[in-house]
């Protein structure tokens, strides 16, 4: 009887034992590892400023039609690419460009090594667009591409310059002289794409940024006239060209300075629409999709202080020589 009992508690003290093995194998083998989260806006910014800092070192990235000119007749392995509508570029185009549309410029850039180009040229109708191109393609590491300055304006047709410079000088804007406060620094902005790394955020960012288009980017100045004070208003000019007059309320940030992390940029509002401004809207066009890229609500002002203030705005004006009226192809 005695043994019996004893086999009896060795057999419950086995199983015992194996139940409480196989429990905690169990439970480690189904652990789940830790979440990492990051803030992904942050990371972004650190990640764009530790390669290359293409906003605070090289923006914006122009070229003029003389100089693509010259390196059309000199036969350099250059590409161009005309991202205005099918129907203007079949009108006239600049011989060899290639008609992209803005939102494939990504896929197109890849798939057709445009890396081993020595130059490869946005253009647009005014230079604005292009500049919103260039910026995400040079934001994803492009080193090679260049903005048509003035776009197809300074090739062949100029009216839409013209016309802009004309409004800004028969119907200039009522200009401020006094200088407005930065906002107190705040947060960055909220993104949520998932992704823990700099250059996985990057991706999907800035193939969010092309895909929403430069509409979605820019403003007119009848929009922003509308009501000035729905919007934190970024003057992208040097102090000495700020405070010789500027828009209503506009605040001064110092353009390759202003916009690092360790600077302003956490002066920039999250919670209101950023319209950034300079002379023509080439810079401008440049810093939108950077800072929509972060998570801010920022547009570029089309054609900036050429059409508000023409006639007494320092900086880069439209003049007719601008216009080289070279050649085109059908």
């Amino acid at each position: 009887m005695k043994n019996r009992k004893l086999m009896n508690l060795l057999y419950l003290l086995i199983v015992s034992s194996m139940i409480f093995f196989n429990v905690g194998c169990s439970e480690d083998e189904t652990t789940t590892p830790p979440v990492v989260t990051v803030n992904e806006s942050e990371e972004l910014v650190k990640y764009f400023e530790a390669n290359g800092d293409f906003i605070n070192t090289s923006t914006p990235t122009l070229i003029t039609a003389t100089d693509v000119n010259a390196a059309i007749l000199a036969s350099e392995n250059i590409a161009i690419l005309d991202i205005r509508s099918a129907t203007d570029y079949a009108t006239g185009h600049i011989q060899g460009s290639v008609n992209v549309a803005p939102a494939d410029l990504l896929t197109y850039y890849a798939a057709n090594n445009l890396a081993s180009k020595t130059k490869v040229v946005i253009a647009c109708y005014t230079g604005q667009t292009a500049g919103f191109a260039t910026a995400i393609l040079r934001l994803k590491g492009y080193s090679n591409v260049w903005d048509l300055k003035w776009g197809m304006c300074s090739w062949k047709y100029p009216s839409r310059w013209q016309t802009a410079a004309l409004n800004g000088q028969t119907n200039p804007i009522t200009i401020q002289t006094t200088a407005n406060a930065k906002n107190v620094a705040g947060n960055l902005p909220t993104l949520s794409t998932g992704k823990t790394t700099g250059v996985e955020i990057r991706d999907t960012r800035l193939a969010t940024v092309l895909a929403e288009g430069f509409g979605t980017a820019s403003i007119d100045r009848t929009t922003l006239y509308t009501n000035l004070s729905n919007y934190y208003i970024l003057n992208y000019w040097p102090v000495a060209d700020y405070n010789v007059g500027h828009i209503e309320g506009a605040i001064q940030y110092t353009p390759k300075v202003d916009l690092k992390l360790a600077q302003f940029l956490k002066t920039l509002p999250t919670n209101k629409t950023i319209v950034v401004y300079c002379y023509s809207g080439h810079t401008s066009s440049f810093i939108a999709p950077f800072l929509r890229s972060l998570g801010y609500d920022a547009k570029s002002l089309l054609y900036g202080t050429n059409n508000l203030f023409y006639n007494t705005m320092p900086g880069t004006k439209w003049v007719d020589t601008e216009n080289k009226d070279y050649p085109v192809v059908q």
